[in-house]
Parts: structure tokens; C-alpha cells; sequence
């Protein structure tokens, strides 16, 4: 592995949306970890907070590619 891209932060849902136990970042989480499951890699970190989805994944490769859809 190289060194990393660090954690993504996404504002994705309303501000209401404050924790990972709100049904609609839980179902991001779940989405998020089907495609940790698809690139053989671990979804290391998962946070929600005022709608802000921040997440990091152990793969330079699909942080790489998700990084490569956020400059689309």
C-alpha cells in the first residue's frame, strides 16, 4: 500500500441525518460495505454527523476511483 488518500467526506444527506444509526446513513453503510466486499478490502472508518457522510476504505485503488467520480 502506499500512503493513502485519507478520509472522504461527502454532505449527502440532510442535517438531520446526525449518527450512523439513522436508518438512511445505516443503508449507506451497507452500500459502502458491499463495495468493500467487491474490492476484497475493509471499510476502516464510517461516521455521520450534520449530513456528512465521511467514510476511508484500506484500498488505494477504489479510494483512488471513488475520488476520480467526486471530480466528475
Amino acid at each position: 500500500m502506499s500512503e493513502g488518500f485519507g478520509i472522504l467526506e461527502v454532505d449527502l444527506f440532510p442535517s438531520e441525518v446526525n449518527n450512523t444509526s439513522h436508518p438512511k446513513a445505516k443503508e449507506f453503510q451497507l452500500l459502502l460495505m458491499k463495495v468493500a466486499e467487491e474490492y476484497e478490502c475493509q471499510l476502516t472508518f464510517f461516521q455521520v454527523q450534520n449530513g456528512t457522510a465521511m467514510f476511508a476504505f484500506d484500498n488505494d485503488t477504489l479510494m483512488a476511483d471513488i475520488l476520480k467520480l467526486f471530480r466528475k
